[in-house]
């Protein structure tokens, strides 16, 4: 942790690859949609909002997929823009 920190300081990082990159956009993404299922869980009742079971995954995983292309391709612009 001292280590990322120090490089974090001094902008020594590495740039990512495109496989790290994709790892991180896949491990970011798979938190939010832990938690925005969760949230959807408990919040569509609460509102009223009639949506079934199926429908909330579909509805997740449409999110899900959008999040994770759109996280990886800023990744990758960053990583660019470092050159």
């Amino acid at each position: 942790m001292k280590k990322l920190l120090n490089n974090l300081k001094t902008n020594k990082m590495k740039k990512q690859t495109r496989v790290q990159s994709a790892l991180e956009s896949i491990a970011q993404t798979m938190v939010g949609l832990a938690i925005s299922f969760g949230i959807q869980v408990i919040l569509y009742p609460l509102l009223k909002i009639p949506v079934t079971f199926e429908q909330n995954i579909l509805i997740t995983s449409v999110f899900f997929c959008s999040s994770l292309i759109r996280q990886y391709f800023i990744r990758r612009f960053f990583n660019k823009c470092k050159k």
